[in-house]
């Protein structure tokens, strides 16, 4: 008969081991998939005396429900058993998060099933009747894969529970199921296995910052800092030493020295974002910096070793920059040893609502508001928009909607008009009051582009025939930057 059981607080483990006492995490959760009532039992028993958490599932099926309600952080499965064999139920948890361990269980008989499984993806896999100390060696061994497979989960919005501590933000995250953010985090995380340099692509909105900063928490170089320069948004005189940093009296106005990113990105990542606006005549030093893993302050005449990761972003086209000369080739290629391309968020549709709902909790906490969730109608409209601003055009629009309703449900009115109205008609006729000169029509074309398009700079450059650095140095002008 399936049962199911609800996750109870365990006791603390009693093995002598100082990593366990040490544990800053809450019990890792262990879903037994099994057929034989008699052992899902006893194993339920031996793992909760050993400090686990346990669920229970009967069959393959409702295992990978569990998987998907419960996101369990191992898996000690059966290898025969209805619905679902423990093959079948390993080649659909690979699919969707690789990164959770699975045990297997086998009879002798079939130990060859068992080690075919392993080149798929399985642990381990032990034999019947257990060898219950092998077991409980080989989850202590696996405790620590488990809790950074968590971790990064926190970090990457993957797990299916919502966080344990509401009151506080949760960090930077990718949040989505679709197929398409499934990819990007296995990418991510294959990233952060090495140390190469990285491009990250994708339309303004998508998150390509997020995922820098993802893929820093993911690495080696965690403890290290995080260093973020936009190359568009800094006048084109100064991003030499923004970058590369200065010495006192370098140039006129210096008047102290300065370190640049690299150096205060030592020992961590350093994301070079809109790597495409970059000067022309700055990038060879760059390369040259990136070869060498030396930087000199501008006015300086001592070179200092750096050890720095170097993630580029843009939201161009690097073959189009090239084509166009804006990025040197030599550059291009040895950034590019590994490309991550950021979907659109028309392009994943089904992670929408789950966004939605994240930033309802998210901007609750912000402003004190007390917004339940969102009308029927409104979910619609939010699958119907284009989202030409991607991510940050719905984390804007969910933002405002929260601050002009404060509580009870999300309805059309709340929404901003751009978002209310339907994709088709998102571009609409600004019109200009009588009289206004050319410069406030300037200013009244671009401003209210931008509104409609979700702040998209991108989009609205692209609506108004203008180039993206003209509307950033508009908006600088303007002090809107």
């Amino acid at each position: 008969m399936s049962h199911r059981t609800t996750p109870r607080s365990a006791e603390a483990p009693n093995n002598g081991s100082q990593r366990n006492k040490a544990q800053p995490f809450s019990p890792l959760t262990i879903l037994v998939a099994d057929d034989e009532a008699a052992l899902r039992e006893v194993l339920d028993i031996r793992l909760r005396k050993w400090g686990y958490r346990v669920l229970l599932a009967s069959d393959g099926e409702e295992a990978r429900e569990l998987c998907g309600e419960q996101d369990p952080d191992l898996v000690l499965s059966d290898v025969v058993m209805p619905k679902l064999s423990g093959i079948e139920l390993l080649s659909a948890l690979q699919q969707g998060d690789p990164g959770r361990p699975v045990l297997l269980m086998t009879a002798y008989g079939s130990i060859d099933v068992a080690v075919e499984a392993m080149k798929e993806g399985a642990r381990d896999f032990l034999t019947k009747p257990l060898d219950y100390e092998r077991l409980r060696s080989l989850l202590q061994d696996l405790e620590g894969e488990a809790q950074e497979r968590r971790r990064a989960h926190r970090l990457t919005g993957l797990s299916a529970a919502p966080p344990s501590h509401e009151s506080s933000d949760p960090g930077p995250l990718l949040i989505g199921r679709s197929p398409t953010m499934g990819n990007v985090r296995r990418l991510l995380h294959t990233l952060a296995s090495g140390d190469a340099p990285a491009i990250l692509t994708g339309e303004s909105g998508t998150g390509k910052e997020v995922a820098a900063r993802v893929l820093h928490q993911l690495s080696s170089r965690r403890r290290g800092p995080f260093i973020a320069v936009n190359a568009a948004a800094i006048p084109e005189g100064l991003v030499e030493s923004e970058v590369f940093g200065h010495e006192k009296g370098a140039f006129s106005g210096a008047t102290s020295s300065r370190p640049g990113c690299f150096e205060l990105a030592q020992g961590g990542t350093l994301l070079l974002d809109e790597i495409g606006e970059m000067p022309i005549a700055l990038q060879p030093k760059l390369l040259r910096v990136l070869e060498d893993r030396r930087v000199r302050r501008l006015g300086g005449r001592r070179e200092m070793e750096i050890d720095v990761r170097v993630v580029a972003a843009t939201n161009r086209d690097p073959l189009r920059a090239l084509r166009e000369g804006t990025l040197r080739q030599d550059l291009y290629y040895r950034l590019n040893v590994f490309t991550l391309s950021l979907p659109p968020l028309r392009e994943r549709g089904e992670d929408v609502l789950l966004l939605a709902d994240y930033f309802i909790r998210r901007f609750n906490r912000r402003h004190g508001t007390s917004v339940e969730g969102l009308r029927h109608r409104a979910r619609q409209r939010l699958l119907e928009h284009s989202w030409p601003g991607n991510v940050r055009e719905l984390r804007n629009a969910i933002e405002r909607a929260i601050l002009v309703a404060q509580q009870g449900l999300l309805d059309l009115p709340h929404l901003p008009p751009t978002v209310q109205r339907p994709t088709g008609a998102s571009r609409v006729d600004i019109v200009l009051p009588a009289g206004v000169d050319a410069a406030a029509a300037e200013r009244i074309l671009i401003l209210e582009t931008l509104q409609q398009v979700g702040e998209n700079k991108a989009e609205a450059a692209r609506q108004l025939g203008l180039d993206v650095k003209t509307i950033r140095n508009k908006l600088r002008a303007w002090g809107r930057a």
